[in-house]
């Protein structure tokens, strides 16, 4: 059991959520305390638990026909495992949530609410947004987004136009790289009957909107200034994985995988850099 919740967890993508909060709360708070340190670690497991096994249960029968499934990117759960699993996700996460809206004020309570609703609303029905054609991309995204908003209410700090820029450009990122991501599944998503923004628009217009929205967010951070204009050149490493497939065909979109491999690597490179340009702002603004 233990091994299933950790497979369904994709310990590959934990970073993913708990660095944008554990940043956004330091940068806005200039210190370490029980905050950081509870809600770093909900964002590191509970979080993505929740996120990726409720995922995992209301996806198995699609993911039965889908090879990608079964290992680092998604869990086979069988269904005796399913009960369990909610069950797990939700234990996990309340002491975690009830200590940080003690902490909190209520713009961070509305932020927390919106990203949890977002957890929630992506796979489970009746809503299941993952089926609504790019709302399953911007709803994916605000899973990686909102952490890092929640960390600068939670923290108190201010969400001046500067900070702004940064969010959305990171919104922008998160469509884009959810797009991508869908692209590799047209062929099973279709087989079993399941709707998303690759579904709807074919694999090769799916990348191409994935290229438009990395080429925004790089754009949109040259308006923050230096040293976050730097950060628009990480948009190149993903431009070069996707565009290889910017006319792949419906029925050769599996292709895509290759360079949704390299998107899993890419953004550990980019992390560092960013954590780099971090250090750079928290210097120029002790």
């Amino acid at each position: 059991m233990i091994r299933d919740l950790l497979i369904a967890s994709r310990p590959l993508s934990w970073i993913n959520t708990a660095f944008p909060f554990a940043a956004a709360y330091l940068l806005a708070a200039r210190e370490v305390d029980a905050a950081l340190v509870v809600g770093t670690i909900f964002f590191l497991v509970p979080y993505n638990l929740a996120m990726y096994g409720v995922n995992d249960v209301f996806d198995y029968a699609s993911d039965l026909a889908n090879p990608r499934k079964g290992g680092v990117e998604g869990a086979l759960l069988a269904p005796e495992r399913h009960r369990a699993v909610l069950i797990a996700s939700a234990v996990a996460c309340l002491p975690f949530v009830a200590a940080l809206v003690v902490w909190g004020s209520p713009l961070s309570w509305l932020l927390l609410a919106v990203s949890l609703f977002a957890v929630v609303a992506y796979s489970a029905p009746p809503l299941r947004f993952k089926e609504i054609p790019v709302l399953d991309s911007l709803t994916s995204s605000v899973h990686f987004v909102s952490p890092a908003a929640y960390g600068v209410a939670l923290a108190g700090g201010t969400f001046d136009a500067q900070l702004l820029a940064v969010l959305g450009a990171f919104l922008l990122w998160g469509v884009a790289s959810h797009a991508f991501g869908a692209v590799q599944d047209v062929v099973p998503d279709r087989a079993a009957g399941i709707a998303s923004i690759a579904t709807a628009l074919g694999a090769a217009r799916t990348v191409r909107l994935a290229l438009a929205a990395w080429t925004a967010a790089g754009l949109l951070m040259l308006t923050t200034g230096v040293p976050g204009a730097w950060a628009a050149l990480l948009a190149v490493p993903y431009l070069c994985a996707a565009a290889p497939y910017a006319r792949v065909s419906d029925a050769d979109s599996a292709r895509a995988n290759r360079g949704w491999r390299h998107f899993l690597w890419i953004n550990y490179a980019c992390g560092f850099v960013v954590t780099m340009l971090l250090i750079v702002v928290a210097m120029n603004t002790a």
